[in-house]
């Protein structure tokens, strides 16, 4: 496993468009999610002991601000046949292991990841209501456990953008296990 963090991206960039299957064997686009107050992409995987350990984090948020016109997107980009725990059968099997309550697709050729300038898993990236980026960063100041977590970023960029609010505050990179791309 490497340790990476996510890279730095200039705020308002757009999001990225993509088409991908999803655990419910429908394909979603970019632009199924026009409208929402914030879009949060979430880079992510099964194996990854980073992403296991804030999956009920990015469920539970969902569930907080859904009703708010705030829309969750898991996207797997670790399509790499060496990790077979992230296989799309596997992804369907989290899906309800997690009971998850936001889409979560595949990325099988890793083009939506490398647009979007993804490095870990997580990689957070939340677009406003005019998908333009306006957070890239962690969840929480403790990514092994969010009730020990004293600096809740994701939770107040969420609340901020269903204010209709300005994000001042300083972006902490997202960190977790490096992307398998499929030509390393």
């Amino acid at each position: 496993m490497v340790l990476l963090e996510s890279e730095n991206i200039e705020m308002g960039t757009p999001a990225p468009d993509f088409t991908l299957m999803g655990t419910d064997d429908k394909e979603h686009t970019l632009s199924e999610f026009k409208g929402k107050k914030a879009l949060v992409v979430v880079f992510m995987c099964n194996h990854c002991p980073y992403v296991q350990a804030q999956w009920e984090r990015l469920v539970s948020l969902q569930s907080k601000f859904g009703e708010s016109g705030v829309q969750f997107v898991g996207i797997n980009p670790n399509s790499n046949p060496d990790y077979p725990e992230d296989s799309f059968d596997k992804m369907k099997e989290y899906f309800v292991e997690y009971e998850m309550n936001f889409p979560y697709l595949v990325d099988p050729k890793q083009n939506v990841a490398r647009a979007f300038g993804a490095k870990c898993t997580p990689d957070i990236f939340v677009y406003d209501e005019e998908q333009k980026l306006a957070y890239h960063g962690r969840i929480d100041d403790n990514w092994k456990d969010g009730a020990a977590a004293t600096s809740h970023e994701l939770d107040a960029v969420l609340q901020l953008l269903v204010d209709g609010k300005v994000i001042e505050m300083k972006q902490n990179p997202s960190m977790g296990c490096s992307i398998k791309w499929l030509d390393s």
